[in-house]
């Protein structure tokens, strides 16, 4: 049973069936209902346990009961009371002579029909489940951990009736690897399906990162995976929904930007930085996002911020601190010098992203936009002229004032400077971070130029450009990459 669920619904695991009875009681109607943490073994055994204990606590000649357990659930009537289709349906029973101890009668016939249920639909379930496992595997070769999300699979009819059929009135957005659409599970729950192109190779590669990742990694303020689904050709990701959306869309936006008042925004920061520090130091693995920006920060109902989008997420092990690949990937505007030019990332390359968008919740500006007539000048060389001319707050959102403190946002654009040092040396740590935000602390030592550095003239001042990496990256290239919109994302050409 518990399997079964897991495949129909993995954010709520039930069943539902039904059992011929009597002429007076033509069907008996059946439920049964696990938590979504539970494996399919505890499932299972959670639920025999709970059957085994009504012919204990039924009460005769009732119609009807249900036994509701902590971790799982038992419940029948005589009439259907729940809504949708009969997941099994099984052939009549005799119930031998009648009785006028009617409820006597179900308390006995009842729980060996529950237990057939669980048993037919569980013998069902491990054969569709290694059919699913197969196909899953049939995509590339194996990924570590992949076990890890069976318990996650759902049926692709499940999710066309969720999303109408992906309506185009469904559609959230659309990325590079494909469309996101709003779904309502049978329980009710919204979801968010991320739909994989069906012609792209590299996203492929993605989506088992991110399945392998997720799957193991759980904090409020990390988007939650509810599920996943790898049929009839399609590669579907199924997560929370979240009701305000993105970041940007309130950031960026003339109208929304006026409901970010400064204590959202801090909480934003706040929670932002948390969701860092568990994937930096506090979860098992110890992970590198590396396309940390707005459009991948989700916002609940209650503005709250979740990390979401770790296809280009990568695992170090052990006391690993750096790797390098030949291949950059992530958005330009919010990659470090030493990512953009020479391939190598690390946790401080996540905390140069988060210094761009740090600045940019308290700007309400993007780092792409141009704030010079004849020149092209970055966001952090901008807030670094206006640091340095002490005129700082001129640069900050109008919309943060009134309630605003003025120390607090001061001591988060110095927090900001130092997350896009040039050097990953001078850049804090996550926990660090953390601290100064919980207290009122600020870095040691003043801001250095950030990197990338644009004067208010236009000239480019950071060596970082003179210099030759191996890999053949020259200046010409360096000034061209590293000056590209934010909005630009860079891909590998073929999956990883």
């Amino acid at each position: 049973m518990a399997e079964y669920v897991e495949t129909i619904n993995s954010a709520r695991k039930f069943a539902t069936g039904t059992i011929g009875f009597d002429d007076t009681y033509p069907n008996i109607y059946s439920m049964v209902w696990c938590t979504p943490d539970l494996t399919p073994g505890q499932c299972r055994a959670c639920l025999a346990a709970t059957i085994a204990e009504m012919p204990r606590v039924f009460i005769p000649n009732t119609r009807g009961a249900r036994i509701t357990g902590l971790r799982c659930s038992v419940r029948y009537e005589v009439y259907p009371f729940y809504n949708g289709a009969i997941m099994l349906q099984l052939p009549g029973t005799s119930a031998g002579k009648k009785s006028n101890e009617t409820g006597k009668i179900l308390a006995i016939v009842l729980p060996s029909v529950a237990a057939l249920l669980v048993s037919i639909v569980a013998c069902f379930c491990c054969w569709r489940r290694r059919t699913k496992s197969k196909n899953l595997l049939a995509y590339g070769s194996h990924v570590e951990g992949i076990d890890s999300i069976e318990s996650l699979i759902i049926d692709l009819p499940t999710i066309r009736t969720a999303t109408d059929n992906f309506h185009e009135n469904r559609k959230l957005g659309e990325g590079g690897f494909g469309a996101v659409y709003k779904g309502s599970l049978p329980n009710g729950q919204d979801i968010a399906v991320k739909r994989l192109s069906q012609s792209s190779r590299q996203g492929i590669g993605e989506l088992k990162n991110e399945l392998v990742l997720i799957a193991n990694l759980q904090h409020k303020n990390l988007v939650r995976l509810i599920g996943v689904c790898l049929q009839e050709d399609e590669k579907l990701l199924v997560y929370e929904c979240m009701p305000n959306r993105s970041l940007d869309t309130f950031l960026f936006d003339s109208e929304k930007r006026k409901e970010l008042h400064w204590g959202k925004r801090f909480t934003i920061i706040n929670g932002i930085a948390r969701g860092l520090q568990y994937l930096h130091e506090d979860s098992l693995l110890k992970i590198v996002h590396r396309d940390l920006k707005a459009s991948n920060i989700l916002l609940d109902a209650d503005m709250n911020p979740k990390i979401s989008d770790f296809g280009l997420a990568r695992l170090f092990g052990g006391d690993q601190s750096q790797d390098t690949t030949n291949r950059v990937v992530g958005t330009y505007g919010y990659m470090a010098p030493e990512y953009a030019l020479r391939g190598q990332y690390s946790i401080k390359s996540d905390i140069y992203s988060f210094g761009v968008l740090m600045l940019e919740i308290l700007t309400g500006r993007k780092n792409s936009d141009s704030y010079n007539s004849d020149q092209s000048v970055d966001l952090p060389s901008l807030i670094w002229e206006h640091w340095t001319m002490k005129s700082v707050m001129e640069m900050m959102d109008p919309y943060m004032s009134g309630d605003s403190s003025q120390d607090e946002i001061l001591r988060c654009v110095h927090i900001g400077l130092s997350c896009v040092q040039e050097d990953p040396a001078y850049r804090p740590t996550i926990s660090t971070i953390n601290i100064m935000l919980d207290s009122n602390t600020v870095p040691s030592q003043p801001p250095l130029k950030p990197a990338f550095y644009v004067e208010m003239g236009g000239d480019i001042v950071s060596d970082m450009y003179s210099r030759s990496y191996p890999g053949g990256v020259n200046d010409s290239t360096s000034k061209s990459n590293a000056m590209s919109p934010n909005e630009m994302s860079i891909t590998d050409p073929e999956p990883r």
